[in-house]
């Protein structure tokens, strides 16, 4: 697979699945599972005197390594991204309904932005 063989369309749906499953990943609370044994909670009081947490990757080793990246949107992205090209060459219709309902949840979450954006809520 080279890159004047890979159809436009797919390279649409890889970006958007990406997009989408690097938020879920990275920030979204249902993986928040997933990120806690990567981090350190510090909590800190601020100028207003409200206590806000604070994630901090955990002190040393693979825990470490793997809080730094899931703390980093673009690394991530990038683990992300060969992952699902993994998946779209592998040519398997489970990974395919995968990349394309992470692309649906995509531009849904980009017009829930936008229409949240627009009402003022």
């Amino acid at each position: 697979m080279n890159l004047e063989t890979i159809h436009p369309a797919a390279i649409i749906l890889l970006g958007l699945a990406s997009f989408r499953l690097t938020r879920l990943i990275v920030y979204d609370k249902i993986t928040e599972f997933f990120r806690r044994p990567f981090f350190n909670e510090i909590e800190k009081e601020n100028e207003e005197g409200v206590t806000e947490i604070y994630l901090l990757p955990k002190d040393k080793g693979i825990k470490r390594w793997i809080g730094e990246l899931l703390s980093c949107f673009w690394c991530t992205g990038i683990w992300v991204s060969i992952f699902l090209y993994g998946l779209y060459l592998l040519k398997n219709p489970a990974g395919d309904a995968v990349i394309l309902i992470l692309s649906i949840a995509a531009i849904g979450s980009v017009f829930e932005v936008v229409i949240t954006k627009i009402m003022g809520d």
